[in-house]
């Protein structure tokens, strides 16, 4: 049987749950509707609680859009990571693999959606920005880890300069789709490639 300082108290999972519900309920609500157009009290009505719970729990909107975002971007990152781990032997299909990963949840995640081109980004990214780093800035960085531990010969400028491209080349083909996101992660990692395997190898530019 576990210790019980092993255990975790029912106050604490309890309000583990609460959160996630209201925030699942936020997920929701934005398969349908924009952000901007979402209330609290909308939320509070899709999780089956009152308004004045959702508030007790997140004091403000801006801050139930806060750890909102930044749940769903690290669940994402998490999926990101383990795309690019899975496949250190051949840098080119773990650049397809991580590109088709945040292509396709451009298109499907709500969240990541509304980040990337629904109405009500702005919103979404001014306030993860005014509290912390730039989504764009906290993707790159871990991306740059991640290459750091899977291929210790590259350098940390040109892992840092890499993250920070594929990234932002990444948001791009989000927010304006050429085809499919396979298709797309195909194309960017192909064209990549003979850089990366050059960073890999040598660990010079």
């Amino acid at each position: 049987m576990p210790a019980a300082s092993q255990r975790v108290p029912y106050s604490v999972a309890a309000r583990e749950l609460l959160r996630n519900t209201l925030l699942d309920a936020a997920c929701h609500e934005l398969q349908g509707r924009h952000w901007a157009d979402i209330t609290m009290a909308d939320i509070a009505v899709a999780a089956g609680v009152s308004r004045q719970t959702l508030y007790k729990e997140f004091g403000s909107r801006e801050e139930f859009a806060q750890v909102l975002v930044m749940r769903e971007a690290e669940s994402f990152l998490d999926a990101v990571e383990q795309a690019v781990k899975g496949n250190l032997a051949d840098p080119q299909r773990a650049l397809a693999g991580a590109f088709e990963l945040f292509l396709t949840a451009a298109e499907e995640n709500p969240v990541v959606k509304a980040i990337v081109v629904e109405e009500g980004a702005e919103e979404l990214l001014a306030l993860l920005t005014t509290h912390g780093k730039p989504l764009v800035e906290r993707a790159a960085d871990r991306l740059t880890e991640v290459m750091m531990d899977g291929w210790p010969l590259m350098r940390r400028a040109d892992a840092e300069l890499l993250s920070d491209c594929l990234v932002r080349l990444a948001i791009s083909y989000a927010a304006l789709p050429s085809g499919p996101a396979t298709k797309t992660a195909a194309a960017i990692s192909s064209l990549f490639e003979p850089y990366v395997q050059k960073l890999v190898r040598s660990g010079s530019s």
